[in-house]
């Protein structure tokens, strides 16, 4: 088979936002709270896997997909739990694997449906379409083509890896992708694990930036853009969309490290002040305030805040009293 360019046209609105995701990615430290509050990453890891599962009518909640992946017991479809556990293991294997191997590819697509589907890991053998009730609005390529198509992609990513721009190159990929749809399931979540994957190898703190649970914000949008591509014949629309929803999530991301910081800045300052306390119970806030270098209103602040979780009481009075250590 001919080997075949994906059909796509640079545009001015691509560049200008890949320019802007670049250098907001580029920021000095903008990235610092992914490698000091593991908490972060967590919380990003799981919002990815509940979004993308959610995409494809998984029906679990996010606190439901925290628990599973916790270990804890869950109500709910078997197949649900099974896909949530799966995801956690493939989004656990970015980082470990060639973006640019297709048998690494299969390898996630076998986890991500295991005990799911038979063929897991394997290309389909049979036609696959997309309706609209009884209307099909999207015939996949015959399934005898999905190899060599597969193996075009592939072969032609590696060969431009260092020519193409990765946020352009990944939202390519995810195009032709489900385009192709080689497998029998688990395309849609395949395609959204892979551009990660295709991102991380290029700067690493895209491992842990949600694009997935933006994409399911825009999802009406986002088959909408699909099907206008499919029609089109190219993937230019799409591309644009992505890199959207990239920025999107760069941007949200960057308040959720603001407020993930300001968070454990507060926590780091109680648990400064239960110290004090358990040092010398008879301490005032003047002296609180003197040792750690803080305003007396902004220990009056923590102290309000810790009486009101119960974890410290004043026992006695103000001048003469003490304070205790309720709970820890």
């Amino acid at each position: 088979m001919e080997e075949r360019k994906p059909p796509y046209r640079i545009t001015d609105k691509m560049l200008n936002l890949a320019t802007e995701i670049m250098e907001k990615i580029g920021k000095t430290n903008y990235f610092e709270s992914l490698n000091r509050y593991p908490e972060l990453r967590r919380k990003t890891r799981i919002k990815s896997i509940h979004s993308s599962l959610a995409i494809e009518n998984n029906q679990l909640s996010l606190f439901q997909v925290e628990a599973v992946i916790n270990g804890k017991t869950v109500i709910g479809e078997h197949k649900d739990i099974q896909e949530v556990k799966n995801a956690y293991k493939a989004y656990e294997e970015i980082g470990k694997i060639n973006p640019y191997s297709v048998e690494d590819l299969k390898k996630i697509q076998g986890i991500l449906t295991f005990a799911i589907e038979d063929d897991c890991g394997n290309f389909r053998n049979h036609g696959e379409a997309v309706y609209d009730g009884n209307i099909p609005i999207f015939m996949a390529p015959p399934h005898e083509m999905v190899p060599s198509l597969m193996e075009n992609l592939f072969n032609w990513m590696n060969q431009v890896k260092e020519k193409v721009n990765p946020l352009i190159l990944s939202s390519i990929f995810h195009y032709e992708f489900l385009f192709i749809h080689p497998f029998s399931d688990g395309n849609g979540r395949t395609a959204r694990l892979w551009q990660t994957a295709i991102l991380a190898q290029w700067k690493e703190v895209f491992k842990y930036i949600p694009i997935e649970s933006i994409i399911r914000k825009h999802q009406e949008g986002y088959y909408n853009v699909i099907q206008n591509c499919n029609n089109a014949g190219n993937s230019t629309e799409f591309i644009e969309f992505m890199l959207q929803i990239i920025e999107e999530a760069v941007e949200r991301m960057s308040v959720e490290q603001q407020e993930t910081t300001q968070e454990t800045t507060q926590e780091t300052t109680q648990e400064k002040i239960i110290s004090l306390i358990k040092k010398n119970p008879s301490i005032t806030q003047l002296e609180m305030a003197k040792s750690l270098n803080l305003t007396r209103d902004g220990v009056s602040y923590h102290m309000k805040q810790l009486k009101e979780d119960g974890i410290i009481t004043r026992v006695g009075s103000t001048k003469n009293g003490i304070w205790k250590i309720v709970k820890r």
